[in-house]
């Protein structure tokens, strides 16, 4: 097996270029601390959730998992929809390996396909590892997916047309909702959306060897976001399908899937195996390989080419899901 990487994108290459010292790597344990601190997070602080006055927006605290802290629920509706009716909500789950970030990391992905579409957005908040472990992210996860079908009708959304996604470990969070509800019987989600999906704690895959030590989130750092989340039972095999997806024995019943990941980052070749474990079972998956994407580049380098058609990607499966 070559360990010969794939080439990035040119015009992502030249990106990365610009943001390898405000990027971490090769994370470690001992590196969380100073990442929870980071620029990044005070950026967020920034970022118009309104977008120009199209939503409203509204912080919540709502009931989380029996016997643990409330959860916090970052909710934008538009101030004046173009429709009537219950509009289709997308419950967001955010990104940052298990181990940083909050409910407005990487929220202006799907406020941009909310926009377009006329949606809700919900974008929950969960406690983080490794000082939370599973199943306490993805518990959380769950309790904020219920409260939100239970009060769909107050934001006026629609219960029967709510989808899901997130991006990184959001994508794994998300894969892992899928799951946990349709065993649970759960509200059922017509869509999930898996961008560059956190799926697998093995991290044994070619492409997590090609990728050593390149680009974003590398398998150093993927080691260090399962560990935190599984501690020793990380690659062991009795770990739970509801950390890790890719450990599912049964994708059979999950709503129809998007999913895209770059041909240059470490969780290329789990993406795609999930994806074809989704048809033979016989499940709907749309599924992008983006030629020299790294990992997150559409968020890194949205002026990119590859990037803009990754973003258009996204909103045209959107727009086939809700019929419109």
């Amino acid at each position: 097996m070559s360990m010969i990487p794939p080439p990035f994108d040119p015009e992502l290459a030249a990106a990365l270029e610009a943001l390898k010292d405000m990027l971490p790597q090769q994370l470690t344990m001992d590196d969380i601390a100073a990442m929870r601190q980071g620029p990044g997070i005070e950026m967020l602080a920034q970022l118009d959730l309104t977008m120009g006055g199209f939503f409203e927006v509204e912080d919540r605290l709502v009931p989380g998992p029996e016997g643990e802290p409330e959860i916090s629920l970052l909710i934008c509706r538009p101030a004046a929809p173009a429709t009537p009716g219950p509009l289709p909500v997308i419950y967001h789950v955010h990104g940052g390996g298990m181990v940083v970030g909050n409910n407005r990391v990487g929220v202006d992905a799907p406020l941009a396909w909310a926009r377009e579409l006329g949606a809700v957005v919900v974008s929950v908040e969960y406690r983080l590892a490794p000082e939370h472990p599973h199943p306490a992210p993805v518990e959380d996860v769950y309790a904020g997916l219920l409260w939100t079908a239970e009060h769909a009708d107050e934001l006026g959304g629609d219960p029967e047309r709510i989808v899901i996604a997130g991006a990184s470990a959001g994508g794994g969070l998300t894969a892992a909702l899928a799951l946990l509800t349709r065993d649970r019987k759960g509200p059922r989600p017509i869509g999930q959306v898996l961008l560059c999906p956190m799926l697998d704690d093995r991290n044994d895959t070619p492409s997590a060897h090609q990728m050593a030590g390149r680009g974003v989130w590398d398998r150093t750092a993927n080691e260090t976001g399962w560990t935190a989340l599984l501690g020793e039972l990380r690659g062991w095999p009795d770990v739970s399908e509801y950390a890790a997806p890719a450990r599912a024995k049964d994708l059979s019943g999950l709503p129809p899937a998007f999913l895209d990941v770059g041909s240059a980052e470490t969780f290329r070749d789990e993406v795609v195996s999930y994806a074809s474990r989704l048809w033979q079972a016989g499940g709907v998956a749309e599924l992008h390989v983006w030629p020299g994407g790294f990992h997150g580049f559409d968020g890194f380098a949205p002026q990119a080419a590859v990037s803009r058609d990754c973003r258009e990607a996204h909103v045209r499966w959107l727009r086939r899901l809700l019929g419109e």
